[in-house]
């Protein structure tokens, strides 16, 4: 009745050199963009809503869920920084009575976040995959 277990191996490339790598560009120049123009007008404060805070949870453990999924270090650099990025957001979006110096800092952490996530995913784009190795401890 014991049957084996089979080792799951993690897939070395979920990112790069595909169209998710694309779309994760676009996202992340849009919401740079979106960044920048907060901080440029002024308006650094995040919505205070719940569905906003639980938005931000949910992507924020779909990244750190991702991040420990992949072998890949451009991906683990990218879905870290997202992860990040969008735990900023929901701390951001859940504390209302922050101070609004903190907020305007945390607003431009946030710029700075999006620009390192739409390089590395950039960077995802355009290098070329390594094959999986089946050593689960290498990155390729």
């Amino acid at each position: 009745m014991d049957r084996p277990v089979a080792v799951r191996i993690k897939p070395a490339h979920l990112v790069c050199r595909s169209g998710w790598a694309l779309l994760l560009v676009l996202a992340s120049v849009y919401f740079a963009y979106r960044t920048y123009a907060a901080i440029a007008t002024g308006a650094y404060d995040w919505r205070h809503n719940w569905w906003d805070v639980l938005t931000w949870a949910v992507w924020a453990v779909l990244a750190a869920g991702l991040a420990s999924e992949v072998r890949c270090w451009r991906e683990r650099l990218l879905f870290g920084v997202l992860f990040i990025q969008f735990l900023i957001g929901c701390v951001f979006s859940a504390w209302a009575s922050a101070r609004l110096d903190l907020v305007r800092e945390a607003r431009q952490a946030s710029l700075i976040f999006w620009c390192v996530a739409a390089l590395v995913s950039v960077i995802a784009l355009v290098t070329r995959r390594r094959d999986a190795s089946p050593d689960p401890g290498t990155s390729g």
